[in-house]
């Protein structure tokens, strides 16, 4: 009874599985996949030739597309995935919509249900090798971050990024805006505007773009010099495209980029609604340098900002 489980036929119990419609046996003899409708009666009666496939309904599916969306990134899209599935008929079919109006999603949708059902296969597969007397196996780890960035293109700015920067920086501003109302620290991003402590530019002194195959404009990272230093100004992600890693590909190109001979340190401000990302610049070598704290003082009224906050 014993048969190895080859690429090709965890490739083809994969491909089995979804079939719904038909039942599926590995035969471990040829260690292929069969239909049970074409085996011949006197192979049937041979025990242990022939073997189910691990157990995977609609139910399952269900399940794995609640853990996909419950854990993505983006909370737009994510958002969206959960209403999908809370729509109680045609919930299939409304998830798939969903991800067929953002590529890049669909992507690592797809590769999170191959990796888990891939998990699911070596779950059944080792049950069977604890019978033999064998060790268990694993599943080398997929970097799916890696795989969705495949679809981007780095590059420096053009003239014709200008516009599309300054809208998305305009984009983010306005959900900082809505971060600082819902925290009563509205007034005190007014007074950081208005003090000058924060600088937009774009190109900077070094800047990268990122863009998707069509060459739609995701993301880009702006930066000052300030003698030895260089000062992040902007690193801003289109809310469409969050959550795919590109924030941290765009800063460890543009850290690759740096002459070490004539930059000493790289300085970077996270707003507190991006506090998550501070565990991408710790896998990045960056140390924490200052703490910024407020305490919102209701009775002290700061004038507005100068960058249309109000």
């Amino acid at each position: 009874m014993q048969f190895e489980l080859s690429k090709a036929l965890m490739d083809d119990i994969l491909f089995s599985m979804e079939d719904q419609n038909q039942e599926f046996l590995v035969d471990t003899q040829e260690g292929v996949i069969v239909n049970r409708e074409e085996i011949d009666g006197s192979d049937m009666e041979r025990e242990n030739r022939f073997i189910s496939l691990p157990i995977w309904d609609s139910s399952d599916g269900y399940r794995l597309m609640e853990r996909f969306a419950a854990s993505f990134k983006n909370p737009v899209i994510r958002e969206e995935l959960t209403g999908a599935l809370n729509r109680g008929k045609g919930v299939f079919r409304a998830f798939k919509n969903v991800l067929g109006a953002h590529p890049e999603s669909e992507r690592l949708w797809f590769t999170f249900k191959e990796r888990e059902m891939r998990k699911t296969i070596l779950k059944w597969y080792n049950a069977f090798r604890e019978e033999w007397g064998l060790e268990r196996i694993g599943v080398e780890p997929e970097e799916t971050e890696d795989l969705v960035l495949e679809d981007f293109r780095f590059r420096g700015p053009g003239p014709g990024d200008i516009a599309s920067a300054e809208k998305l920086h305009h984009r983010c501003l306005e959900d900082y805006q809505e971060y600082a109302k819902k925290t009563g620290l509205i007034d005190t991003l007014n007074s950081f505007f208005e003090e000058g402590t924060v600088s937009w530019l774009f190109p900077g002194a070094l800047s990268l773009v990122a863009e998707t195959g069509p060459g739609d404009f995701a993301a880009y990272i702006s930066s000052i010099r300030k003698g030895s230093s260089l000062y992040i100004a902007a690193l801003e992600v289109d809310p469409e495209y969050r959550g795919l890693g590109l924030g941290e590909a765009l800063l460890s190109h543009l850290v690759a980029m740096i002459d070490p001979q004539s930059i000493s340190a790289v300085l970077v401000d996270l707003p507190g609604n991006s506090e998550g990302f501070s565990r991408v610049l710790l896998r990045e070598a960056f140390k924490p340098y200052v703490y910024r704290y407020s305490l919102h003082l209701p009775g002290v009224k700061p004038a507005a900002g100068k960058a249309g906050i109000e």
